[in-house]
């Protein structure tokens, strides 16, 4: 038996509706592949309907009568398909109805559920904006959003609707492109980098509106390359999708904790085959109360991997609840503990997106002449620092790695939001026998990717060209290379401070009043 919350996410919620030819609804399989063998009943509020009261169509927009399904003929419902069902000649007030549907599966039997769904009275239409089913990336259609923008709100599109590339090219990054909105970009470095997979100087692209920006990560790059370079080091390299399954008691989430870990190379095997480059790793299993949380763990190659993953990890969870129909009460295939778009211990802790290292021993004889700083005093800054980051209950004992993450991010079309992981970071620094200064950054979770996302749009891609970051087998260096960046970052801006030349750097070039 399949717990009815389980098979209630076979329901379109808002699919309840009437038109002109009776009460309608829809279904989309978000379980497993299925065959459906017999339509046993359905009620819809007063609607008490059987197999000869319905008709069905699969997307193909020809209804068929639902009581020619029978265990002789059995149409399959695959996973992801949508099926839409009707009742001819019937109709239903405005308001909130119980539905309750009952069918044969092959495999399962017969099962049902019980949901709640509503017909809302006709609302008056309300101007939106402009969009085509067709091609919503054509000339016209933009032009008729613009419009539209500027008749509403009074402002013109002055700059806003002059770009330099195909609206095309947008497909799968942005809805209702309009126009665009252009960050200024600066270059800094070059930066020498001694990777394992970034080797060599790089000139590094940042895209930001803080003035002293560029010109700080500039300064620092140079400390960096006066002391030899910058050694960049990818530790780790995981994507998590973090479902959870909810059991009676917490003995049951017990006893399934063990089944999984029995299981894992089942688990495996549904996971990789949804996808080319994706590889399931390990499940992390943490239970609490009767819940049974699991954090799948991926590779996910040149791509940053989050729709990689839940598409993987969802089928992976089909199989589960195939295999535990009995005893999974509800489950979601996300349950927080991934963290996506958030910092987290868990994360410090275990990765995710890459766990890069930059480190870099700077000479005591550059750290005065350039920086105006002795190793001695940036050393005694960063332990009184240290008590300021436990005091704040910070996720970062450094001072602004994500500047020069976001400001990359934004340069080589990386997701920004995914910064809210990289602003953890783990600043060491110690003082060496010759009196110079070892220095390191460990960033945790750097999401990043060389493949997929924003890093096809045409800016976003020369961007990468110039770092030689474009093509298969990159992310890692990208990863290296914004590490070094980061760390560069670290000693100019704690100079400034230590040296007490902070406010007046920014007081002389930072101010765009």
């Amino acid at each position: 038996m399949i717990a009815n919350s389980v098979l209630q996410g076979l329901y379109t919620y808002g699919s309840l509706h009437r038109d002109r030819d009776g009460v309608a609804l829809s279904l989309k399989n978000r379980l497993t592949d299925l065959v459906l063998h017999r339509v046993v009943r359905v009620r819809i509020g007063p609607l008490d309907l059987g197999a000869e009261d319905l008709e069905w169509h699969f997307g193909d927009g020809a209804w068929r009568v639902t009581h020619e399904l029978t265990q002789a003929t059995p149409i399959p419902f695959a996973l992801k398909q949508t099926a839409h069902l009707r009742a001819p000649g019937r109709t239903l007030e405005d308001g909130l109805h119980t539905i309750e549907i009952a069918v044969e599966v092959e495999g399962f039997g017969p099962i049902s559920f019980t949901v709640e769904d509503r017909i809302a009275p006709p609302q008056e239409q309300q101007a939106t904006l402009p969009c085509a089913k067709e091609d919503n990336y054509a000339p016209a259609i933009i032009a008729a959003r613009q419009a539209f923008v500027e008749r509403t709100t009074g402002v013109t599109l002055k700059h806003i609707r002059h770009y330099a590339f195909d609206p095309q090219a947008t497909q799968g990054n942005i809805e209702n492109f309009t126009g665009v909105a252009m960050v200024p970009l600066g270059f800094a470095g070059p930066l020498h980098i001694l990777g394992q997979h970034a080797q060599g100087e790089f000139l590094i692209p940042m895209a930001t509106t803080e003035g002293t920006l560029v010109a700080s990560y500039n300064r620092g790059m140079k400390v960096l390359n006066l002391c030899g370079g910058v050694t960049c080091t990818v530790q780790d390299d995981h994507m998590q999708r973090a479902p959870v399954f909810i059991f009676d008691s917490a003995r049951e989430a017990l006893v399934f904790k063990a089944w999984v870990e029995a299981h894992l190379d089942d688990l495996r095997r549904e996971a990789d085959a949804t996808t080319r480059c994706g590889r399931l790793t390990h499940v992390e299993i943490y239970l609490a109360s009767k819940f049974a949380y699991l954090r799948f763990n991926f590779t996910t190659g040149d791509a940053a991997g989050q729709n990689m993953v839940s598409k993987a990890t969802y089928a992976a969870c089909s199989w589960i609840l195939e295999q535990n129909r009995s005893s999974i009460r509800k489950f979601y295939l996300e349950a927080n503990l991934a963290t996506d778009k958030k910092a987290s211990q868990v994360n410090v802790l275990h990765t995710r997106g890459k766990r890069v290292t930059a480190e870099c021993t700077l000479k005591r004889d550059v750290l005065k002449e350039v920086l105006h700083a002795r190793p001695e005093t940036l050393a005694y800054h960063w332990g009184v620092a240290n008590v300021g980051s436990i005091l704040s209950g910070a996720n970062n004992n450094g001072l602004h790695s994500p500047n020069g993450i976001a400001a990359m991010f934004i340069a080589t079309g990386q997701d920004v939001a995914n910064v809210a992981e990289g602003t953890s970071a783990i600043l060491y620094c110690e003082l060496t026998p010759e009196q110079d200064l070892y220095i390191s950054i460990t960033i945790p979770s750097l999401i990043v990717a060389t493949h997929g996302g924003g890093t096809g749009l045409p800016t976003q891609r020369e961007c990468l060209q110039v770092l030689g970051c474009l093509g298969d087998g990159k992310v890692h260096k990208l990863a290296e290379i914004i590490a070094g960046v980061v760390l560069a970052g670290e000693v100019s801006l704690g100079a400034a401070i230590s040296s007490l030349e902070w406010v007046s750097s920014h007081e002389a070039h930072g101010r765009n009043r």
